[in-house]
């Protein structure tokens, strides 16, 4: 199983970015999905979690209200709707597999290779 993510850019404070996760080897209708991020000089920290059969979502504090993720059944896709962006999004951004929606990392069992956003004042 191989994932990869894509989408992420320069963003001004303020913006919005849609980030994709695509697998190959793997469907995204079962288990769960996490969304990861690190920030420069920082540990990687949970953004969300999705349940893959009911579609649920939990979403870390920090992001909620303002992240939401959705699945293109059809492009085998999955994505990160990131609205409002702050300097403190900045990051690269993970997306993970695993057989339940969880938010440790322990829980995946496959990720993809990351992919930076920079929000800028």
């Amino acid at each position: 199983v191989q994932l990869q993510a894509s989408g992420g850019g320069l963003v001004q404070a303020g913006g919005s970015l849609r980030l994709a996760c695509t697998a190959s080897g793997r469907t995204f209708s079962s288990g769960g999905m996490g969304w990861f991020r690190q920030a420069p000089g920082k540990e990687r920290e949970f953004v969300a979690t999705t349940n893959l059969v009911s579609l649920m979502s939990y979403y870390a504090s920090s992001v909620r209200g303002r992240f939401s993720v959705s699945r293109d059944d059809a492009k085998s896709m999955m994505y990160l709707q990131m609205n409002s962006l702050k300097r403190e999004d900045t990051a690269v951004y993970y997306c993970a597999v695993g057989g339940v929606a969880a938010t440790p990392e322990s829980a995946y069992d496959y990720w993809g290779q990351g992919t930076l956003v920079t929000v800028s004042s």
